[in-house]
């Protein structure tokens, strides 16, 4: 045999063998939790099954659907419109100016710190206090519509939250990305838009998608202040019918646009980063 041989033989010997898998606590706990959510998932159905009522099927699930149309749309709106505001505070947040920093960071504290629900009653029920001021600057058309109150309260809260991931995100870009769009001339407008903001992107894909979930479930709130969005629709279905059974189709619901946007959001964060991942595997 020869010397090469012989070294790659006592190397592949010396090398320690991969320590072998163990099932640990927290492991095997973890499955125990799956099992349980399994069991009472499938007690759920059984349950739904066992007591399914056709008629109130037929005559409230469309409704639902139709609510579950609005929740999209309370979902989309101020998250869209709340993007825009968010970026805003982010800027202001990092200006260096102390009265814009406290100005944006006042805002954020605000609707942060405060429940989602206090903030709609805020809006909805305090703008009728002031109705002869909100008519003489004909803008009581706008805040007596229940509708477009709760479409401000959840724009301005998630509006909150984004502007803290764009921040941390933005912050997490690295100075030298600044220092090197300088020198090649870029101004500083380009060089945020261009080189930082997509960089910063990045970092907050994760956040935000986290964010959306979140005001998926919390839009249940609108339900309270007579939008018949999902709940909303769910609420009236059982007033009407007292079958508890309405509940478990709206949890369904609530899971199944969870499910899709979660799993959208992983399908979009994949084909954003896939240049990194293609860069670390020719790295190895």
């Amino acid at each position: 045999m020869s010397e090469s041989g012989q070294t790659t033989t006592a190397a592949a010997m010396a090398r320690p063998a991969p320590p072998k898998r163990r099932w640990s606590r927290m492991r095997l706990l973890g499955w125990v939790l799956m099992g349980v959510w399994i069991a009472a998932g499938l007690a759920s159905v059984w349950v739904m099954w066992s007591g399914f009522d056709a008629e109130t099927f037929a005559k409230y699930f469309p409704r639902m659907l139709r609510g579950l149309w609005v929740t999209t749309l309370l979902v989309i709106i101020p998250i869209s419109l709340g993007a825009l505001i968010a970026l805003g505070l982010a800027w202001m947040r990092l200006s260096g100016n102390k009265w814009l920093d406290g100005a944006a960071f006042a805002y954020m504290y605000f609707f942060r710190g405060t429940p989602m629900l206090a903030q709609v009653f805020l809006i909805y029920y305090g703008a009728g206090q002031l109705r002869h001021a909100l008519e003489a600057w004909n803008l009581w058309w706008f805040f007596r519509e229940a509708w477009y109150c709760v479409l401000l309260a959840f724009t301005l809260n998630t509006a909150a939250y984004q502007a803290e991931i764009y921040r941390v995100a933005i912050s997490a870009v690295p100075a030298g990305q600044w220092e090197g769009a300088l020198a090649l001339g870029l101004s500083r407008r380009v060089t945020f838009f261009k080189v930082i903001l997509p960089q910063a992107m990045i970092t907050a894909l994760r956040p935000l998608g986290n964010e959306i979930i979140l005001m998926i479930k919390g839009s249940a709130i609108a339900s309270v202040v007579t939008i018949f969005d999902l709940m909303g629709a769910t609420r009236l279905a059982f007033s009407r019918t007292f079958n508890f059974d309405v509940y478990l189709w709206a949890a369904i619901l609530y899971l199944i646009i969870v499910e899709a946007m979660r799993r959208m959001w992983d399908r979009l964060e994949g084909l954003l980063t896939r240049h990194l991942k293609r860069a670390g595997d020719e790295e190895k």
